[in-house]
């Protein structure tokens, strides 16, 4: 885009409050986009070959909505915790292999989509976020959900497509959790503690080292069955 459109694109922006350009090839985020970003709600950059993001990512803390999906992001700047008024998260199918403890601050967020990037270890960040609906953090390397994941506030967690061999039993205790995702990882079983004390109605978890006869046969399975036909009954 030249000068003259991404011009037009940043009036347009300051007046609706979102700035999209996706697929443009852009290596960095547009320096011009810091005059307008008090104004902007909505960031869409999607499917360009951004490689970091600078620290004055802070400057736009309006912002409601962050996507930079398919990009080449290595690292998140720990600046992106001040964007506090931030509900949707996107960096799906970047080069993520952690992320920075200040994004706990993000107490807001309703949607983060973390799927396809490389992150080893389970980031308890988003634990305690009372508005956090959804996490997927499918298409990664995580090997165990660990202990600390009680305060997990989502109603649904994708895992699937991980390297997981550990769940914590503190699964138990995520009370608004009704999700799990589990499909294609390293699982022998479904604790029966998580089976039988959770509040989850719906486990996927094809593709492990057991299969639906061992899982039908697992201790606690009559009180998960008792909360899928309950919420199957609730939908109809």
């Amino acid at each position: 885009m030249g000068n003259s459109g991404l011009k037009q694109h940043l009036e347009n922006s300051s007046k609706t409050g979102v700035f999209q350009l996706k697929d443009a090839s852009l290596s960095e985020l547009p320096p011009e986009l810091l005059q307008i970003a008090q104004t902007l709600r909505t960031l869409d950059l999607s499917g360009n070959k951004i490689e970091q993001l600078p620290s004055k990512i802070s400057s736009f803390n309006m912002l409601k909505h962050l996507t930079l999906n398919k990009n080449r992001l290595g690292i998140i700047p720990s600046e992106l915790g001040q964007l506090t008024k931030l509900e949707t998260l996107i960096l799906s199918s970047n080069r993520l292999t952690s992320i920075p403890p200040t994004l706990s601050k993000l107490r807001n967020l309703k949607l983060v989509n973390l799927s396809d990037n490389r992150l080893t270890t389970f980031p308890l960040e988003f634990c305690d976020m009372k508005h956090l609906d959804v996490l997927d953090l499918s298409m990664n390397k995580m090997t165990e959900v660990p202990a600390g994941v009680g305060k997990l506030q989502v109603v649904e967690l994708n895992l699937n497509q991980n390297q997981i061999q550990l769940l914590s039993d503190e699964l138990a205790e995520c009370q608004r959790l009704k999700t799990l995702r589990l499909e294609e990882n390293c699982l022998q079983m479904i604790s029966a503690t998580i089976l039988k004390e959770s509040s989850i109605s719906l486990f996927a978890v094809d593709g492990n080292l057991f299969d639906s006869k061992d899982l039908m046969k697992a201790d606690g399975y009559t009180q998960y069955m008792e909360r899928y036909t309950a919420t199957k009954k609730k939908m109809y």
